[in-house]
């Protein structure tokens, strides 16, 4: 019988956080509308800051866009780990509560709790340290 219920949590544990991933993903909202048709070409791009200004693209040789991009790719990777991560702690907990008293799968349950929180402070740290270099090498800090 606990064999069939843990089957049927774990089914529903899965549905649930296949249909619950869009609402960790942070959406893209409040866009403001940009007016870029002077800003075309002579070297510059649209400042999404918020002033709507054409801004020089090309600041130190390139370095400029070289660190947007590995930003980018951070802070996507950042964000997959941390969604992955915060599954993990749930599955985690799931474990931990279905485990029966069974030590080794208790064990297990604890295993899985601490290596996603190692995990989400390994991307904090990746964070700071990936923003430290770049402004070390772009020679802002």
């Amino acid at each position: 019988m606990f064999k069939t219920l843990r089957k049927n949590a774990v089914a529903l544990f899965a549905a649930l956080s296949l249909a619950l991933i869009p609402v960790a993903v942070p959406a893209v909202a409040g866009a403001e509308a940009l007016n870029i048709g002077g800003c075309v070409g002579g070297g510059t791009s649209v400042d999404v800051g918020g002033s709507g200004q054409c801004a020089p693209s090309n600041t130190a040789g390139g370095t400029t866009k070289v660190n947007d991009t590995i930003k980018t790719v951070v802070n996507v990777l950042s964000a997959f780990v941390g969604v992955v991560s915060v599954v993990m702690i749930i599955f985690g907990g799931f474990k931990y509560i279905t485990s029966n008293g069974d030590t080794g799968n208790i064990t297990s349950a604890k295993n899985t709790i601490i290596y996603a929180v190692i995990g989400l402070v390994v991307v904090a740290l990746a964070q700071f340290i990936v923003q430290f270099v770049l402004n070390k090498v772009a020679g802002t800090a």
